[in-house]
């Protein structure tokens, strides 16, 4: 595990956030996408005490989770280890009755959640960007308005956006409306790299509605927002870079203002960077991979927080104190204990809010 920590200060108030892809949460005799792929009873309850002892062990008070296929079952677990309240609002997709797919998103806390809401894309916009016009995002968003301690009602959401799946198969259906020729494997190369930036249209997309959706929630209510999830991909790839961008041509309110304080307002920081500078951290080491393909590493999860948590922000009411990568599972497996835990690694921040 990837601990980054420094002793905090008495005259803080901790809280912990965490986002945690659970990786085919589902509860026998449920199967994940396919017939064949339902767990025993013995590996069930393997991922259920794993997932128990990561809680109990590190102990968040906010945690968003992705890859829920019985939330039910997730609301026991999570309540169990003293996460009292808990919301999920969108259900995955059944196949005869037991063949789940489109997990959901969910949320448990240990503070009081005030209010839920599934996010929606804006239509128009979504067509303005070149989507369709009934356009949706691949799994829902949630929006949970958390009391925090000392923070007060702050609103926290959980993503899972487009993974990078190609939108649809080369072999098969580019080549089902064609006459029966052999394509070339360059020529499939080609056409599956299409589908690949399908892939990454959709979640681009999803990721700059989400931020208007975000910022027109902003605007009514001022609450202090945190982004938790699995992206599917990175911030610094370009892609996904409208949920952090202040770059712009829009002019001050004031002519003699900077847009860019004007924007900060209504911006998101990675929880990660956040750390790098606060008083708290200890290093500049390499920042952990979330997730591995072979054997290369990379950062899909990821916690994003407005400017009520940057220390040189004139709104400040926090800041991270602590980043955790929790990837012993995926660097240093041991069969007997993770067998049945998780693909990703979840990341936890601990956030120093001042009296």
């Amino acid at each position: 595990m990837h601990n980054h920590l420094k002793q905090e200060s008495d005259t803080v108030e901790l809280i912990k956030v965490a986002t945690f892809n659970l990786f085919n949460f589902i509860e026998p005799p449920g199967a994940y996408y396919d017939f064949e792929n339902i767990y025993t009873q013995e590996q069930w309850q393997k991922k259920l005490d794993w997932i128990t002892s990561y809680l109990n062990e590190h102990q968040p008070d906010v945690i968003g989770f992705q890859e829920v296929f019985s939330p039910d079952a997730l609301a026991t677990l999570t309540q169990a280890c003293g996460l009292e309240y808990f919301a999920v609002l969108d259900e995955p997709d059944v196949l005869d009755g037991f063949i789940y797919s489109k997990p959901v998103v969910a949320i448990a806390s240990r503070y009081p959640i005030n209010e839920v809401h599934s996010v929606e894309a804006d239509n128009q916009l979504a067509e303005m960007v070149g989507m369709p016009a009934n356009f949706s995002f691949s799994r829902k968003p949630l929006r949970a308005t958390v009391s925090i301690p000392k923070l007060g009602l702050c609103d926290c959401y959980v993503v899972h956006f487009k993974s990078k799946r190609p939108l649809f198969d080369a072999q098969t259906e580019y080549l089902s409306g064609k006459s029966q020729v052999q394509l070339k494997t360059g020529q499939l190369l080609a056409v599956e790299a299409l589908a690949q930036w399908g892939a990454s249209i959709v979640r681009g997309s999803e990721a700059a509605l989400l931020r208007h959706a975000m910022v027109e929630r902003r605007v009514q209510t001022q609450y202090p927002m945190m982004l938790m999830g699995d992206f599917n991909d990175g911030l610094e790839g370009g892609v996904l870079a409208s949920l952090t961008s202040v770059d712009t041509r829009i002019k001050p309110d004031n002519v003699f203002g900077d847009v860019t304080e004007e924007l900060q307002e209504y911006q998101l920081q990675d929880s990660y960077e956040l750390y790098q500078k606060s008083q708290y951290s200890l290093s500049s080491q390499q920042r952990p991979a979330t997730y591995y393909y072979l054997a290369t590493g990379s950062v899909l999860d990821y916690i994003l927080l407005s400017c009520e948590f940057d220390a040189k922000n004139s709104r400040s009411l926090a800041e991270v104190g602590r980043y955790e990568t929790y990837d012993r599972h995926l660097i240093n497996p041991s069969f007997d204990r993770d067998s049945q835990s998780t693909d990703h690694a979840p990341v936890m921040i601990t956030l120093s809010i001042r009296h």
